[in-house]
């Protein structure tokens, strides 16, 4: 759990800076992921799903974003984006 954590609060400061707006919402049986509201960039996140849950959707966001790979991560990021 403390590397999920950890690996959450790292790709959510990675998004950040970027130019994403990072937030969390009641979405129901939504997921959540990218989006653009407004010409704003943001990655919605699952407010009653799991922390693993919400790292998965963070990292399929940054995974899908070609400009994440030229950011500095730690190693377990950067093994989960490659997956």
């Amino acid at each position: 759990m403390v590397d999920t954590l950890g690996l959450l609060a790292e790709a959510r400061q990675i998004a950040i800076d970027l130019g994403y707006a990072v937030r969390e919402e009641p979405l129901g049986e939504l997921p959540g992921g990218r989006c653009v509201v407004g010409g704003e960039r943001r990655i919605l996140l699952n407010l009653e799903h799991t922390a693993t849950a919400q790292l998965e959707v963070l990292v399929a966001a940054l995974a899908s974003d070609p400009r994440t790979h030229s950011q500095p991560m730690s190693r377990l990021l950067a093994a989960r984006l490659g997956a």
